[in-house]
């Protein structure tokens, strides 16, 4: 094990701006880091903080000893250079990555009662992945689908900008888009195609105990078969000052809608 002075010089940093879609994730800020070992410490493979870091992350730096796992600590431009960003805050984590579950172990564990889910129909920024997940966390939604062949995955951007919000939002693998949705309405669950314009008002919408709120991609929204597979189209209604909400922010109000609902 390597202590927290122990600072070779030939860090080998590896390539950092590379997509990191391999078996492990390299996560950059507290909240994030703290979310992943809180809640599966046994997927910490390497840890590197600022010396700053040290008080704070105690009980990180005792489970790396207990359990033979590197640790270093490092300066600014080293921890700029790992994260690939200057918003590290002091920690960067290499971890297992979670393989998403199928839909149908999803559906299978999942406790009965009031649920919200967000089929992710093509959102690919890191920074809205991420807003979408703290919002996702905030609001209680159970997980993330995601469809049979998109190449979403978390990144360290978007588990950053989740502020810890990507451990409590699973990732849920799709098969074929007719079988999804059939599984779904088997399950109680309703399907809300969120679009721009032309869908029912949001406010105005009676939202049933299960809900599951089909996500639209940046810029060019969702796909129209799948926007006319689903139960009911809804928009959020504005000034018209503006097209449309980020696609995180409208994300954020249609959570809160349902969560409303749900209590």
């Amino acid at each position: 094990m390597r202590g927290m002075n122990d600072r070779p010089a030939d860090r080998p940093w590896g390539e950092p701006n590379r997509p990191r879609r391999d078996a492990e994730l390299r996560l950059y800020g507290v909240n994030a880091v703290r979310a992943a070992f809180a809640r599966r410490p046994d997927a910490l493979r390497k840890l590197y903080l600022a010396e700053a870091r040290i008080p704070q992350l105690q009980p990180m730096l005792k489970w790396c000893v207990a359990h033979r796992i590197g640790y270093r600590v490092v300066d600014e431009s080293d921890l700029q250079k790992l994260a690939a960003s200057a918003h590290h805050e002091g920690v960067v984590a290499d971890v297992s990555r979670e393989e998403p579950a199928s839909l149908s172990a999803w559906l299978r564990d999942l406790p009965p009662g009031p649920c919200c889910a967000l089929w992710l129909d093509g959102v690919g920024n890191p920074h809205n992945l991420g807003a979408i997940l703290r919002s996702a966390a905030h609001f209680g939604a159970a997980a993330a689908l995601l469809p049979k062949h998109s190449t979403l995955a978390l990144s360290g951007a978007a588990a950053r900008v989740a502020e810890g919000g990507a451990e409590a939002v699973p990732f849920v693998r799709l098969g074929r888009e007719d079988n999804a949705i059939a599984q779904l309405r088997g399950a109680g669950f309703a399907l809300y195609a969120t679009v721009v314009r032309g869908g029912r008002d949001l406010f105005d919408v009676a939202l049933p105990e299960r809900a599951v709120y089909v996500i639209g991609a940046e810029g060019e929204g969702m796909n129209a078969d799948l926007a006319a597979a689903c139960d009911l189209r809804v928009s959020i209604a504005g000034t018209g000052s503006v097209e449309s909400l980020n696609v995180a922010s409208a994300t954020a109000v249609l959570l809160a809608a349902w969560a409303r609902r749900a209590r």
